[in-house]
């Protein structure tokens, strides 16, 4: 049973492959295994139990199924395969798709076009654990071209981010540790640094950063000219996303944000999800004083349940367009801070139908750093 408070781990779809692929290596040898043991990436022993095994003349398949601990993954439960093939070339490891997974189409993700989307980790794995398997069998002069496989890869690829990544036709398979660790985030945050990084190998020079799926299509209706690629879901991860557009240098960055995570980024929070903490009302409450609310309507703003509640009783006010154009460039400085390369990140605040309430815009320090503001 899964625990919804997360305590257990899992393991990866990489740490998956791998075991099918000793598996099927030790099967071709006539050695069928009901589980085997492999290495994990940082030293670790782990067993998996083996589900399924097939073999022809020269090539043979095992399978496991996945189990993702009580991490909330697509993938949990799935059959991951890895079917061996011998080769005449000795220690020669190389990779086929198999059905299920998908293929690189878009550069930035470190693997070259065509491939497999098996990331590096996962292919280093699998590549030792054959050599190894190979020299234990007594094939030392042979090599193996691995073909892994999922069962249903290409529905679950479409719950997933690989689509909009240029990976086609199913899942990835990932893993730098080989274990998930329960409602682990790493698996978002990593989709959000190889979204920047697809983007910027196609050439993009402005990126927009946008809270979800609703956010970003009112974003590309607002950006209509700019490629898809540009469009990048940064979630609750909004210091994740930002510090790595640092990293990759990105000239200019668009956040666009509707009000409870706008204001949780003008607040300065990292992680913007409800668990995180809430939205402060008294931090709203004294923005919209500044904007000249009067001292009982920022009181009462004070009092309300939530953001989107606040901005229900800012409708129609006279100090509402300051009040809003207050939260963009709160939330426009804490990007600066976090992305202080960039030469221009502006901050974009849409109401929950996708107008623009207002937006601000930080040019880079060496040109003076005066905002550009605008509430409509």
């Amino acid at each position: 049973m899964r625990d919804k408070q997360g305590t257990r781990t899992g393991f990866t779809t990489g740490a998956c492959a791998t075991a099918c692929v000793r598996a099927a290596l030790l099967g071709l040898a006539g050695r069928w295994a009901k589980d085997v043991e492999i290495t994990l990436p940082k030293g670790q022993r782990a067993r998996f139990a083996i589900s399924r095994v097939e073999s022809g003349e020269g090539w043979a398949l095992a399978a496991t199924l996945k189990d993702a601990g009580d991490d909330p993954d697509v993938t949990h439960g799935a059959e991951i395969r890895a079917r061996v093939h011998l080769l005449d070339e000795p220690a020669l490891v190389r990779f086929a798709q198999g059905q299920g997974v998908g293929r690189v189409t878009l550069p930035g993700l470190g693997l070259p076009l065509g491939e497999p989307a098996i990331n590096p980790v996962p292919r280093k794995m699998m590549t030792e654990h054959a050599l190894a398997a190979l020299a234990e069998l007594g094939w030392a002069q042979k090599g193996v071209e691995i073909t892994v496989s999922v069962k249903d890869g290409e529905a679950l690829a479409k719950k997933t981010l690989n689509p909009r990544l240029g990976i086609l036709g199913g899942i990835s398979i990932l893993g730098r540790s080989g274990i998930v660790h329960p409602y682990s985030h790493a698996a978002y945050i990593a989709s959000i640094t190889q979204a920047v990084d697809v983007a910027l190998a196609q050439g993009a020079e402005a990126l927009v950063l946008t809270t979800g799926g609703q956010t970003e299509d009112f974003a590309r209706r607002l950006f209509p000219g700019l490629a898809g690629a540009c469009f990048v879901q940064m979630g609750d991860f909004a210091a994740q996303a930002l510090r790595h557009c640092a990293r990759r240098q990105v000239r200019q960055l668009r956040l666009v944000a509707q009000m409870g995570k706008a204001v949780k980024l003008a607040q300065g929070m990292a992680n913007t999800h409800a668990s995180r903490g809430p939205v402060d009302l008294k931090f709203l409450s004294a923005l919209a004083q500044a904007a000249g609310a009067t001292p009982a309507a920022a009181a009462a703003l004070a009092q309300a349940s939530t953001a989107r509640h606040a901005f229900e009783m800012s409708l129609d006010q006279a100090w509402a367009p300051g009040f809003y154009l207050s939260i963009a460039e709160h939330s426009a400085r804490v990007a600066r801070g976090h992305c202080p390369g960039a030469d221009r990140v502006e901050s974009w605040l849409l109401d929950f139908e996708g107008n623009v309430l207002a937006k601000a815009a930080l040019p880079a320090a060496q040109e003076g750093g005066k905002p550009w503001s605008k509430s409509i």
